[in-house]
């Protein structure tokens, strides 16, 4: 048993790329024009990253209705590798529905290029190629920007008072941009808030920004805010501005509030009596300190892993040296690589390195009815086993002893460990957090629940990893995904925060096991942090003046 382990984990030549830098990416098009020529697109970029030979989605901008010229709010935040190609494609989309699926948008150009030539040029503009990669009129432009040792961020909360009224039969639909005012006096755009229709005292969404991308780390840099009366025909019209600095703005961080005259600069030299379009008012300042996936794991932040194996009859007998569960003498099947690749990683932050293991879709003993969280050890009071070298072998020893069958259920399963996170949630320290690795080699057959198990989970420190096994069309999957678009229960709850990450196997079938660990792991940091930031936790052990670490492992 233990040559079969060996030989998988020898094959690893595990190495983690450092990550060299973190880089922000800000997005503009012009001159994009629609299918429709009597209308405006409602733009939307999605950035994709390549991976394997397949553009994978990493994020996408808001949607802008009715603009030819959008300039995006949307900030894109990638790690930056010098020793690294890294494709990335962006693709502008016409969105014209209110939901973010591509199946009805049209597309409306495409760019490709590397991360080195953006980072190297820092502002990077090129023609939107169509279908046919032939190049249209209209142009994209990528500006690049190195996140500074502050990874800090700030939350404002903006309303208004007496803002003048633009509009003839209603009131003025008001919206808040935010720019920063660079060393060569250029304006960038920092945030956009949503419009407040039909309303003169607007109270505008709380929102969240990076310090970097607010001022540069700069407390005394120059800030300019715009108000506009939203137009459905993309002409909106001006209100008023104001100019500030994040010194200025900390005066809202003590229950108190900071207001600007909104000036209109034209109404101000042709109107004797004017005095202002309004009052702009700050209600609240916080600093909120961005805490690292190190700091959570150094403050003692456990990662618990789970494995999950599928034991379905499609999987073919175990017997036959054709079968998905074959046990080759010296040549691991695939749901051994996958394991051990991902498990080996996982077990680094384990201290006690004990490992529940399930398996589902088999006829057990000694009843022999089907179970779809069986543990593979068969003891039911403690599934775990000792290390990623326990599991392996409680995985060959219980597959002679059991029934492949299905049907492939996995809710089940992610229920078991979303409960055991839920304990977890409820003690509000950043002390475990779970990740379930799911094996399975074909599409599942309870996507309701699934999905519904998926939406409850995202409220919890979990996260789940599915790699497809075997050669099975696992398209379906993808939907688990929240790459494209946003999953949703049946009864239409969206995830809180995308916390599926699905691979195919195959795509790795001819690289080093390390690709998929690192492929299937990539977002697991971020998860991590993205949900103890979300829920106010903060790392154990951590004085509040230590600086926070912008390092990843």
């Amino acid at each position: 048993m233990s040559n079969i382990y060996e030989s998988a984990a020898n094959t690893l030549g595990l190495f983690n790329s450092p990550c060299l830098t973190k880089v922000e990416l800000r997005v503009a098009c012009k001159g994009i024009s629609d299918r429709d020529a009597l209308s405006k697109p409602d733009p939307c970029v999605i950035l994709k990253m390549q991976s394997h030979g397949q553009w994978l989605e990493v994020d996408r901008t808001e949607i802008i209705r009715s603009s030819i010229n959008p300039v995006f709010s949307k900030v894109f935040t990638v790690d930056f590798y010098f020793e690294e190609v890294q494709r990335l494609r962006y693709e502008v989309h016409d969105i014209s529905s209110n939901h973010n699926g591509l199946k009805d948008a049209d597309f409306l150009g495409a760019m490709e290029c590397t991360l080195g030539q953006i980072v190297s040029q820092r502002k990077l503009s090129k023609s939107l190629m169509k279908q046919g990669n032939t190049a249209g009129r209209s142009s994209i432009t990528v500006i690049a920007e190195e996140l500074s040792g502050n990874d800090d961020y700030v939350e404002l909360s903006f309303s208004a008072r007496k803002l003048d009224d633009k509009d003839f039969f209603s009131k003025s639909d008001p919206f808040l941009e935010i720019f920063r005012v660079n060393d060569d006096a250029t304006q960038q755009l920092v945030h956009r808030t949503e419009t407040v229709m039909n309303n003169l005292n607007p109270v505008w969404k709380t929102f969240k920004v990076s310090l970097n991308s607010l001022c540069s780390g700069d407390h005394d840099r120059k800030l300019k805010a715009i108000v506009w009366d939203w137009d459905s025909n993309g002409k909106h019209d001006f209100i008023g501005e104001f100019h500030s600095t994040f010194k200025e703005m900390r005066g809202a961080m003590d229950g108190r509030q900071v207001q600007w005259e909104c000036i209109n600069p034209k109404y101000r030299v042709k109107k004797k009596n004017y005095k202002n379009s309004g009052i702009v008012i700050l209600n609240q300042c916080k600093i909120h300190k961005m805490h690292s996936f190190l700091d959570y794991i150094m403050g003692g932040c456990q990662i618990q892993f789970t494995v999950a194996i599928d034991f379905t009859a499609s999987n073919g007998d175990p017997r036959n040296s054709c079968s998905l569960h074959y046990i080759h003498p010296y040549q691991p099947n695939e749901y051994l690589k996958a394991l051990v690749a991902v498990g080996e990683i996982c077990q680094d932050y384990d201290s006690d390195k004990m490992f529940p293991a399930f398996g589902f879709g088999a006829r057990i003993p000694p009843d022999f009815k089907v179970s779809h969280d069986f543990a593979i050890n068969f003891n039911e009071d403690n599934p775990e086993c000792a290390g990623i070298k326990g599991v392996v072998e409680a995985y060959q020893s219980c597959l002679p002893k059991i029934q492949l069958y299905g049907p492939t259920n996995i809710a089940p399963i992610i229920q078991k460990v979303a409960s055991s996170a839920s304990e977890e949630m409820h003690t509000k320290e950043a002390m475990q957090y779970f990740i379930l690795l799911i094996l399975t080699d074909g599409v599942i057959t309870d996507m309701a629940d699934t999905r519904e198990a998926i939406v409850h989970a995202s409220h919890l420190p979990m996260s789940v990893i599915i790699v497809g096994i075997g050669n099975a069309d696992f398209s379906d999957m993808q939907m688990l995904d929240g790459d494209d678009g946003i999953l949703r229960s049946p009864k239409g709850e969206p995830v809180l925060r995308d916390i599926v990450q699905f691979v195919p196997f195959r795509n790795f079938k001819h690289a080093s096991p390390a690709a998929l660990a690192k492929s299937v792991l990539a977002e697991v940091p971020n998860q991590v942090v993205d949900y103890y930031n979300s829920k106010g936790i903060k790392p154990q052990c951590l004085p509040d003046f230590e600086s926070s670490r912008t390092f990843e492992p």
